[in-house]
């Protein structure tokens, strides 16, 4: 990767890069695993792979992919590749809200050339949408949507390499990132943005934070800013989201590493030194892809050699008070986390199922010490419990492992802010970059995408195999079942007790993407519910709405060839998880990421995230500006 242009690699690429993963020195063995389109996945996936688990005697016959009964009320669609969104037939969709459109009346005029200046960037819609919920308060309806990164190059207009030059220019990317709370409404010409709502809020890379939690206060979190180690400015990358019971929005800290860097040689003590390391944390002295560092010391590790360690959190905003300070909730771990589905355990505690978005890392779920109330004080339940990481057996059992001190020979503190060294501690599982977990609200059941791994399975020079940054080895496992895996799958889980606080599952897979186009047999081929008609890679987003059905938001390579030949651009699909059935319902423009999904009250629109779109989104002309778009029926009955 030499001579390449920092500002256009991916996350995984940039980690790679600065990082590349070590050897696994000990490594005896390798696991040799073929996935038959016929076997393993190929039977349980005609009986909507709970057969798998349950046996195929005790699903019913009206399961099976061959029936004629669907749940879908849409004709899926083709794939596309152009430079536009498509809905089906009887479906229509408008642009409810891009990049630098105003949330208040005093914000800049969005510039179709140069977007818009440094001066006013917190006072309009941010950059790169991802994750978001839609909250209802009273009668009006709130929006809050991440602003997961930027794109340098159309930011920072007439800066042809696309690192930051100036301190101006670093405020600018800092206030175009980060969440994004909007009011909005309906009337006769559609959805719109209520500018200047009394809830419309931009929080950014600026913003004060409160600490919470084991690790709050701790002389690992303190800085000469903050000496207490209890408060912080910003939240950084916000990638997927949640929803707790009590109304609040969960805002994820994923890829923070990209945003430090250092102007001199980095002095600090040997642990802080390896949780870099573990973290991707670049110590070397040069301007990186933000170059924050360069003018803003907080984000420079040779003189603030703390201020990482303030970032990777689960971040907790209330949306009804614009004036509330958010919260990092530390219990829940520090990793790049991808979302956080929270459910209701059986007793009435809260259950947080987390991803930790890197090849190799881990699947986590908080338990809270205390029972949710509806109505009642919920300060505790998000800092007062235990985090446990996923191990995931081949004969398709599981268990959480508790990450405790006993466990770990770790304090609570340490757990917090390097959990991922506590993970690799009690062995969990290396997954294939565990993305969005959904929770079934109609069934005892949760999902999670495992993105792709290209690093799975692979060799060094030596015949070892490739490692995660703790040396935990990628070797192919059953839930992770494919070399070099371009194309990813979605694993699912059931509580042992129907109870999501239970400490064991069952677990299988409900869909391996492939391409059986281009192999007609083996595991590239794909799981059986996978056809020419829904080819599709790297699911990332997930949600299940309240019937039932899972809606899949991909993230992958969108080139339409070889390996990747008729998936077209990515894209959103809709699965039944009884029947195994999955078909593409939006397609998003060439070049962009599908991401973030939530409905409106009366669920007649559905609102949907168009990330880093290649040009002539949402208009011809112009910049292409990351958006939201509104789906409705024509009908305007109910979409899902």
């Amino acid at each position: 990767m030499e001579n390449v242009n920092i500002n256009e690699l991916s996350a995984d690429e940039w980690d790679e890069l600065k990082f590349p993963r070590p050897a696994e020195q000990d490594f005896d063995r390798v696991v040799e695993r073929a996935i038959s389109r016929r076997g393993f996945l190929g039977g349980l996936l005609v009986m909507g792979s709970a057969a798998a688990v349950f046996g195929a005697a005790g699903l019913k016959s009206s399961t099976a992919l061959a029936s004629q009964q669907t749940r879908f009320a849409f004709t899926p669609i083709a794939a596309q590749t152009d430079s536009t969104v498509h809905v089906p037939e009887g479906y229509s969709w408008k642009t409810l809200v891009s990049w630098g459109d105003p949330l208040f009346s005093d914000a800049p005029e969005f510039d179709p050339a140069t977007g818009v200046p440094t001066a006013g960037s917190d006072r309009v819609f941010g950059e790169n949408t991802d994750g978001m919920e839609l909250f209802l308060i009273g009668d009006r309806q709130v929006l809050v949507v991440n602003s997961e990164y930027t794109n340098n190059k159309l930011n920072l207009a007439g800066n042809e390499e696309g690192v930051p030059a100036s301190a101006d220019e670093v405020l600018r990317l800092q206030q175009f990132q980060g969440v994004n709370v909007l009011e909005i409404t309906e009337d006769a010409d559609g959805w719109k943005v209520v500018v200047d709502s009394p809830y419309n809020r931009r929080i950014h890379h600026n913003t004060p934070m409160q600490i919470s939690g084991p690790a709050a206060g701790h002389d690992l979190l303190k800085t000469e800013a903050d000496p207490t180690g209890t408060t912080s400015l910003g939240t950084f990358n916000n990638c997927g989201s949640g929803k707790t019971p009590w109304g609040t929005y969960l805002t994820c800290e994923e890829n923070f590493n990209g945003y430090f860097g250092a102007t001199a040689e980095v002095s600090a003590d040997e642990a802080v030194v390896a949780g870099y390391k573990r973290y991707g944390v670049n110590t070397k002295v040069e301007p990186g892809r933000y170059n924050y560092h360069g003018f803003d010391a907080r984000f420079d590790v040779s003189k603030t050699p703390n201020e990482p360690h303030r970032a990777g959190y689960i971040v907790e905003i209330d949306p009804a008070n614009a004036d509330s300070t958010p919260v990092k909730r530390t219990a829940l771990g520090r990793f790049k986390h991808e979302n956080a589905a929270c459910v209701v355990a059986a007793d009435g505690r809260v259950v947080v199922y987390l991803g930790d978005d890197e090849r190799g890392e881990f699947l986590y779920k908080w338990v809270s010490r205390d029972i949710y109330v509806p109505g009642g004080d919920t300060s505790t339940l998000l800092d007062d419990g235990v985090l446990h990481v996923a191990k995931f057996n081949d004969d398709q059992t599981g268990s959480w492992i508790a990450l405790s001190e006993d466990n770990t020979g770790m304090s609570a503190a340490e757990i917090a802010i390097f959990t991922r060294t506590a993970a690799s501690k009690v062995g969990a599982t290396t997954m294939d970059r565990p993305e969005w977990v959904a929770v079934n609200p109609v069934s005892i059941e949760a999902y999670c995408c495992l993105t792709n791994n290209s690093r799975r399975g692979v060799k060094n020079e030596d015949g070892s195999i490739r490692t995660n940054a703790g040396g935990d080895a990628m070797t192919v496992n059953a839930v992770n079942p494919r070399e070099e895996n371009g194309y990813g799958q979605i694993v699912r889980w059931r509580p042992a007790r129907s109870d999501h606080a239970a400490n064991v599952f069952e677990w299988d897979l409900y869909v391996m993407a492939g391409n059986p186009t281009v192999h007609a047999e083996g595991p590239m081929a794909g799981s059986a519910n996978i056809n020419a008609g829904n080819l599709f890679n790297s699911p990332d987003g997930m949600v299940i709405d309240s019937t039932g059905l899972i809606w899949i938001q991909t993230d992958g390579d969108d080139s339409n060839e070889g390996d990747f030949a008729g998936h077209g651009n990515n894209q959103m699909l809709a699965g039944d998880p009884v029947t195994g059935e999955i078909h593409r319902f939006l397609t998003g423009p060439n070049g962009s990421e599908v991401t973030g999904l939530c409905w409106s009250a009366d669920r007649r629109t559905m609102f949907v995230g168009i990330q880093h779109p290649g040009k002539g989104f949402p208009d011809a002309d112009g910049l292409p500006r990351s958006s939201i778009v509104a789906v409705k029926r024509d009908d305007n009955a109910y979409v899902g």
